[in-house]
């Protein structure tokens, strides 16, 4: 005599309204106990009736309703946990980082750097190309006097010239 197969207990038509209906208080009482947070609770079986309403064809194969609802519950707890994990690490990580520049500039500091690096800017385009690249191999690259004359072909005496007009123009720039 071949085995019977028992008749599953919902079709698609009614299932999940069905399911719904006969477990749904069943499932809260559950999970709020187990995560002793109703609002969790709430969440996480509004999130498991999403999970069966995702996947309507699977209920033609549930014989323990119940036992899905729990499993999918369980998994989708320990999905949450696993996100809570992970935002934690990166919460823990954001505040070693944040810890490092405790000091780091305001906006408004920001703004400041950089209008005063627009009005350098500007007094720079003043200068000779000459003088310009005399100013950016001794601040920028940290040349010197020497090796600056050598590369531009003009002497120590005129680079010295070159960076004492720079200094000036930008003092007149930041007077006015």
């Amino acid at each position: 005599m071949p085995a019977v197969q028992p008749e599953p207990l919902y079709d698609t038509n009614t299932s999940i309204d069905a399911l719904y209906m006969q477990h749904c208080d069943w499932l809260f009482a559950w999970l709020r106990k187990k995560l002793a947070c109703a609002e969790e609770a709430a969440d996480v079986m509004h999130d498991t009736f999403m999970r069966v309403l995702a996947a309507p064809d699977k209920l033609n194969e549930v014989r323990e309703p119940r036992a899905y609802l729990t499993t999918t519950a369980k998994h989708l707890m320990i999905d949450r946990a696993r996100h809570r994990r992970v935002e934690c690490a990166c919460l823990d990580e954001l505040t070693l980082r944040s810890a490092q520049f405790e000091h780091a500039p305001s906006p408004e500091q920001c703004l400041a750097q950089a209008q005063a690096l627009q009005h350098t800017s500007a007094m720079l385009e003043t200068l000779s190309p000459s003088a310009r690249e005399a100013v950016r191999l001794r601040y920028i690259e940290g040349e010197s006097h020497a090796c600056i004359a050598e590369q531009l072909g003009k002497s120590t005496r005129m680079v010295r010239k070159y960076l004492v007009q720079a200094v000036e123009r930008c003092a007149t720039c930041t007077m006015t």
